[in-house]
């Protein structure tokens, strides 16, 4: 019992950490923004898997951790946009060669 409880706040932690994880990816230029909204079925299908592994076998458990998940990485993804820099803006912050 107490292992399932705790798996299930490892499960909520790390799901309020996605959209950090989405901003730095995007921002180190580890993954873009268009490839992340490539990936939004996998991550809905993924979430539904995570919910199902790390809570109880009920429905409404599974719902609590898989849509908070999906609504964070949207959320990621859109804080992502205004803090990724274009690779115009990168180029131009370059000091010139001599």
């Amino acid at each position: 019992s107490s292992d399932l409880v705790m798996g299930t706040f490892i499960a909520f932690g790390v799901t309020f950490e996605v959209p950090v994880i989405v901003i730095v990816l995007v921002r180190m230029h580890i993954v873009e923004l268009a490839t992340l909204r490539s990936w939004r079925p996998y991550v809905i299908v993924g979430a539904f898997v995570i919910g199902a592994i790390f809570t109880p076998p009920d429905v409404v458990s599974q719902l609590m951790l898989a849509i908070p998940l999906c609504l964070l990485y949207e959320l990621g993804m859109l804080m992502a946009r205004f803090v990724a820099r274009p690779d115009a803006e990168r180029t131009a912050n370059l000091p010139e060669p001599r």
